[in-house]
């Protein structure tokens, strides 16, 4: 007799309260056709932008970096040299880096690409690292006018090669100041400063988002606004040279714009002398204005 029939207690058979599911069959899978697939949440916020990456121009045209030297060498960051002797112009470089507490590398470059760099006008890998120049006020830029004075203004220059070429040119015939636009216009990158050879380091400059009142704060400071246009009638031989003025070159393709051209006090042509080409590049029409009116 067991414990529980001793005790007049019923017989009750252990349960298992969980069912057995062994035998059920397999769920299908659900499916998956015709259905679009599921969205990836979004990110909530953009990615972070690096604000410690210091802005810096590389230059690879030794003149352009003794001119930085020179003008404010407190922005010359770094200088890389191929292990080579390189030209006189970098040694130079080096010399005027070192003699300020500029650091100057070694920089090994794989022959072949010594040789490509050449070929695309480089300098056999040597470069340096510099700030941009900051531009200046126009109150600054027109300050104390004097006659035979000269500025340059720039109406949509896209090209950067032409931007530099015409600050190289305004250095050489001591212009007082080059404006530029902020917006539809080649901002003043390494190329400019490269292709300019030290001439963004010699002219001061202004960077303007609206043209039109840059030169009214030039007539304001009693400076004349001379355009320039192919279908001028007064040629630039007839332009007084005894005046301040103020060169306003146009965009490679279309010119000067309306509203610019008609905010001129004076219009000029340079005349050709051929049937075939009748225009000019903006940079030799720049050097041909200031030579002229510099006579």
């Amino acid at each position: 007799m067991t414990r529980d029939a001793a005790c007049g207690a019923p017989y009750r058979a252990r349960v298992n309260r969980r069912p057995d599911r062994s035998d059920r069959p397999a769920r299908p899978p659900r499916p998956t056709s015709g259905r679009p697939p599921r969205a990836t949440r979004p990110n909530r916020l953009p990615p972070k932008r690096d604000e410690g990456a210091p802005g810096h121009l590389t230059l690879r045209n030794p003149h352009s970096v003794l001119a930085t030297l020179d003008a404010r060498p407190a922005d010359v960051l770094d200088i890389r040299l191929p292990g080579e002797a390189g030209s006189k112009a970098w040694r130079d470089v080096a010399e005027h880096a070192k003699a300020r507490g500029i650091r100057v590398h070694a920089l090994e470059v794989a022959p072949a690409r010594a040789v490509e760099r050449e070929r695309s006008g480089g300098r056999a890998g040597a470069e340096a690292d510099v700030r941009p120049r900051k531009p200046q006020a126009l109150t600054d830029l027109f300050a104390n006018a004097q006659p035979g004075d000269r500025w340059v203004a720039l109406d949509g220059v896209q090209d950067p090669h032409n931007v530099g070429a015409i600050f190289r040119t305004a250095a050489f015939f001591g212009v007082r100041g080059v404006i530029t636009t902020a917006d539809r216009a080649a901002p003043l990158t390494a190329v400019v400063y490269d292709v300019a050879s030290g001439g963004v380091e010699v002219v001061p400059h202004a960077i303007e988002t609206n043209l039109r009142r840059a030169l009214d704060a030039a007539k304001a400071a009693g400076v004349w606004v001379l355009g320039t246009s192919e279908h001028a009638t007064k040629t630039l031989s007839a332009v007084p040279r005894d005046r301040p003025w103020l060169v306003v070159l146009g965009n490679e393709e279309v010119g000067l714009r309306r509203l610019v051209l008609e905010s001129c006090d004076e219009v000029c042509v340079v005349p050709p002398k051929g049937d075939v080409v009748t225009s000019l590049n903006v940079s030799v029409a720049a050097g041909i204005l200031l030579a002229t009116l510099a006579g």
